[in-house]
């Protein structure tokens, strides 16, 4: 089914806005919702602040008040947008829970987009960025054990997504220079490339922005660690990704590919939803974006005196983006991967950098002290016997990282020394 934004009519604009009641949409039920019901809300949520964002720093290097007053419209009904999405989520699911939801998407999502990458580079770039936040789901539903959770991480994650090891967090720490990759050009990019990694800057960043604004929130010392430590990776995850799109796109080239994306992940979501009340949603949203995306569009060819057509040649829609599992994909990821680090834009085994590399100075910092993403399996394993895993389909491809208690602590070891 194709579907293009450039020749649908949306909704008009001064038709847009909606009264608080409107706004204040019934959430899911937190026992019955399909998992990926939570991950679209979750994803699309992280969608709509990136566009908010992006429209303000717009608006802040613009002069042009006719732009400014349209920005200025369309970003306060994406406000609303963003409202509606964000308070699916009920007030009960604890922070812990909704983490774990968020983890869900960046593991389903991440492996969707890499393996949906036309370029080799940044389907490396995707696959790297992938094994780390694998890794952080597995340690999150270690946590969420320990903090005496009525549900398992495996209850809100149902049998879609494994929880196993992946690249160790404890080794994702690098110096901030080899967080930066190749950028992708407007003459050369694929157009799925863009939107991807438009897609996946949103989501890193709005799961950065959430640990920013959470993980200071428990009371136990090793919970409040734990978020410290991944919410600093989610920083350098947001480095890789955003570093991958092109610089030198003007603001008005921005912003029709924001719209742009928003109209091709909201119909994914419309053709994709199961619950039929948050489905009604995505196709309100999906209906006012055609408009905002015609809007930026014009304001294009008046700002920019360009032709959309020239950015975007091809509007037609015709593959959405699925959250569905990836068990297999991940399983021969982390086997064939599970060493690599970063060295400038490239991606290296650990054991094949000199002994003097900085990543080694770096990791001797922040890791003077011990890790937290390690201390929590620890801990789970001395008050458990072992520590929390939901294998589906069979043991760990990386006989090293199997369960048992010098399984992953064993691998870092292992790890550590080799790289020394």
């Amino acid at each position: 089914m194709a579907f293009d934004p450039m020749s649908e009519r949306g909704i008009p604009l001064e038709r847009q806005l909606r009264s608080w009641s409107e706004l204040n949409v019934q959430p899911y039920a937190t026992e019955a919702v399909h998992p990926y019901t939570r991950t679209r809300a979750i994803l699309m949520n992280g969608i709509e602040v990136e566009a908010i964002m992006n429209s303000h720093q717009a608006a802040r290097h613009n002069s042009d008040v006719g732009l400014k007053q349209k920005l200025a419209m369309v970003r306060r009904i994406e406000q609303q947008q963003q409202k509606a999405v964000n308070w699916l989520i009920p007030g009960q699911e604890s922070n812990i829970a909704v983490t774990i939801g968020y983890e869900q998407v960046a593991v389903d999502l991440t492996a969707w987009v890499a393996r949906n990458e036309p370029d080799p580079y940044l389907k490396q770039v995707y696959d790297f960025g992938l094994l780390e936040d694998f890794d952080h789901l597995y340690r999150y539903a270690n946590l969420m054990d320990l903090m005496g959770e009525s549900r398992k991480a495996a209850d809100i994650t149902g049998d879609l997504t494994e929880i196993i090891p992946g690249r160790p967090t404890i080794f994702e720490h690098r110096h901030p220079h080899d967080d930066l990759r190749r950028p992708m050009t407007k003459v050369g990019a694929h157009r799925q490339s863009v939107l991807n990694g438009l897609t996946l800057v949103a989501a890193e960043q709005q799961t950065m922005n959430y640990y920013m604004t959470v993980g200071n929130r428990p009371t136990e010392p090793l919970a409040r660690a734990l978020y410290l430590e991944i919410a600093q990776i989610e920083e350098q995850h947001v480095s890789h990704y955003e570093s991958i799109l092109d610089p030198t796109l003007s603001w008005m080239e921005n912003w029709v590919l924001h719209e742009f994306h928003e109209c091709w992940l909201y119909w994914s979501c419309m053709v994709e939803e199961v619950d039929p009340k948050v489905r009604a949603i995505w196709e309100l949203h999906l209906n006012m974006e055609i408009e905002h995306f015609q809007t930026a569009c014009e304001m294009m060819k008046a700002i920019d005196r360009k032709d959309p057509r020239e950015l975007l040649p091809d509007t037609r829609l015709e593959t959405p983006m699925v959250f569905e599992p990836n068990k297999a994909y991940l399983r021969k990821l982390v086997a064939e991967q599970v060493d690599l680090t970063a060295w400038d834009s490239e991606f290296v085994p650990v054991a094949t950098l000199p002994e003097e590399h900085r990543y080694f100075d770096y990791q001797a910092r922040v890791n003077a002290d011990g890790s937290p993403t390690e201390d929590v399996i620890r801990r789970h394993v001395q008050e458990f016997g072992e520590d929390y895993r939901f294998e589906t389909d069979g043991p760990h491809p990386v006989e090293a990282l199997r369960q048992g208690e010098s399984g992953e602590l064993g691998y870092a070891s292992a790890v550590r020394q080799a790289a020394h």
